[in-house]
């Protein structure tokens, strides 16, 4: 059955892959699979180099064929040394071109010819057990339409108000798609995601207030009308020797969709890390939901490595996605061995395919908004390819006060639930919001670069019944503006920079004459109700022509996503703007931000 498995999964791969130029390479150290930096971080076993005479690998052993054939035909997984350049075999034949490797190819060639590959790879399967349908669309992946935020008039608007958001799903979810060759579904692109997939060096709190707050203003690089406004928040660092013992559940999808090996297998991996971080105070508890939810171990200390690896590697995929129970089980258990100022959250790693019980979007994130209030909070893991619900996973995480990562390979599993695990499990202040207050004497309008699943009603700033997002230890948060200046004054009632009759106090044209702008922020102690405010003025004197360091980078960043995404608001952005951009700057220390310059050389080259 697990072969049939695996073989079901390499086929719908391959099917995901027909006309990609491209799929990604495990431990190709010479093969001719399109890689990255992070090539050796992956088992992928799509249409990729490998093969040749040799085993390609323990999964696909050469004699295998295209499932029932004789020879070489089929799909073979990583270049060996028997076959040290790759390539995909079909038929005894190499499909594929070997080409010198460069800076978008460090290891030579694409992986296969398109085409040909297309009619090699369906006849192979129209011969063999599993029926190819060239009318099918096999990736089903599901993401929510954004509408992005235009420019706004001060006069009109003078107000923007948004939730802050530290997911980090979308970038990861959108690397995979480059490095497997595949087209970037512009949807899948959220821009606020892709900047604060990064660190920034942001001041630590200086005071009792859970983060600092950082202003930077320069001009904007891929508008020559506007300036760009960056508005930072950096929370504090928690001791993690001294950190509060933590109530987990781990709550796995380990229905039929979830057989591929970039799927459960890799939600083991990354679970098997988390475990090996946990102390003798510390609570596991496992609840896994296929057709029906199943509770594997109930509160077991974290002391207990070996029972607990040894439960999470004993799961098998099989069977509908019933998750709705599963859900209300996590909750429950999580609740039963609650730790009364410790940590307490549900982990939920999936490909966000449920389709028995509440499915939709609606209908799961209402249950998350009940359950929340039992002091639970919910963070969500996705993974896989061909049939991710990111809609779905997005919606449960911000619903439930967590955060929401897409885990492509070990290394970002060991990013989230090593590294970083303090911002991922430890929460400094929820329901954290921005107010923007625009002075209409000193900016004519102005564009909030991404967040727009984020914003707010600005009458929800001083609700305290309005939910918004979570930050957690140690985590930075960014938000760009695109700012257009102009020295004309238009007022609006009832706002700081405008006359009104009501005001005790004469309102003083000159009081704040060199304000652009005022940025308050809202936020609640992870266990309180009531928010507490701060405010910081931006004046015309922050602005530097020079760009700072952070807004370099984050502008990059944001560049990226509205060049993939082809943005009607990217101006006279490109991959090679990027580059010339980031060119003063050496990131070889910080491997992630060193991975984004590669990736945007790859999409360079590809005409981007």
């Amino acid at each position: 059955m697990k072969n049939i498995k695996k073989m079901i999964a390499a086929a719908v791969a391959v099917m995901m892959c027909t006309g990609i130029a491209g799929c990604s390479s495990s431990k190709s150290d010479s093969g001719g699979a399109e890689t990255t930096a992070r090539q050796e971080t992956y088992d992928t076993f799509a249409v990729n180099s490998g093969g040749g005479e040799g085993n390609a690998d323990d999964m696909y052993p050469v004699t295998t064929g295209a499932y029932g054939q004789e020879g070489n035909a089929g799909f073979l997984s990583h270049a060996d040394g028997n076959s040290p350049t790759g390539g995909v075999t079909v038929d005894g034949g190499i499909v594929g071109v070997e080409e010198t490797a460069d800076d978008t190819y460090p290891t030579g060639g694409e992986s296969f010819a398109i085409e040909e590959s297309r009619r090699e790879s369906e006849e192979a399967f129209s011969n063999g057990w599993f029926p190819w349908d060239s009318s099918v669309n096999y990736n089903t992946e599901e993401y929510n339409k954004i509408a992005e935020n235009g420019y706004m008039s001060t006069a009109a608007n003078p107000l923007s108000t948004f939730s802050i958001d530290v997911d980090t799903a979308s970038y990861a979810n959108v690397r995979r798609m480059i490095e497997y060759g595949m087209d970037v579904k512009p949807d899948a692109v959220r821009i606020e995601e892709f900047i604060n997939y990064f660190s920034y060096d942001y001041p630590e709190p200086s005071t009792a207030d859970p983060f600092s707050v950082t202003t930077e203003l320069s001009d904007c690089p891929w508008n020559d009308e506007a300036k760009l406004l960056l508005v930072g928040l950096k929370a504090k660092d928690i001791d993690m020797s001294k950190r509060e013992p933590l109530n987990l559940v781990f709550l796995i999808d380990v229905s039929g969709s979830m057989f591929s090996e970039d799927k459960l297998p890799l939600v083991q991996k990354s679970f098997t890390m988390l475990t090996e971080s946990l102390g003798e105070d510390d609570r596991i508890s496992i609840v896994t939901y296929a057709g029906e939810d199943k509770v594997v171990l109930k509160g077991a200390s974290g002391a207990d490595k070996d029972k607990i690896i040894e439960a999470i590697n004993g799961l098998e995929a099989s069977g509908s996605t019933y998750g709705e129970a599963g859900i209300n089980r996590a909750y429950e258990l999580a609740e039963k061995y609650f730790i009364k100022g410790g940590n307490n959250r549900v982990l939920l790693a999936t490909d966000g395919d449920l389709n028995v019980g509440l499915s939709t979007e609606e209908e799961l994130t209402k249950l998350i908004e009940e359950k929340r209030e039992s002091g639970v909070f919910l963070s969500v893991l996705g993974f896989g390819t061909g049939n991710i619900k990111d809609n779905r996973m997005e919606a449960l995480a911000d619903k439930g006060n967590g955060n929401y990562s897409y885990i492509d390979s070990e290394l970002e599993a060991k990013k989230v639930l090593v590294e970083e695990i303090a911002g991922t499990l430890y929460t400094v202040a929820k329901d954290v919001k921005i107010q923007v207050e625009f002075n209409p004497a000193n900016v004519m309008g102005y564009r909030l670069v991404g967040y727009e699943n984020r914003a707010l009603a600005d009458r929800d700033f001083e609700d305290d019944t309005k939910d918004a997002g979570e930050i957690g230890a140690g985590h930075t948060v960014t938000a760009l503006y695109e700012l257009v200046l102009n020295d004309g004054s238009s007022y609006t009632p009832n706002l700081k920079y405008q006359p009104q009759e009501e005001q005790p106090v004469p309102y003083n044209e000159n009081e704040y004459g060199s304000e652009l702008l005022t940025v308050s922020l809202r936020y609640k102690q992870p266990d309180g109700d009531n928010s507490k405010l701060l405010a910081v003025p931006v004046t015309k004197e922050l602005y530097t022509e020079k760009m700072p360091a952070n807004m370099t980078f984050a502008a990059a960043a944001a560049e990226f996503g509205m060049v993939l995404r082809n943005s009607v608001y990217k101006g006279n952005a490109d991959c090679g703007q990027i580059l010339d951009m980031l060119e003063n700057y050496n990131y070889r220390d910080d491997e992630y931000k060193n991975e984004f310059v590669y990736l945007v050389r790859t999409m360079d080259k590809r005409g981007y």
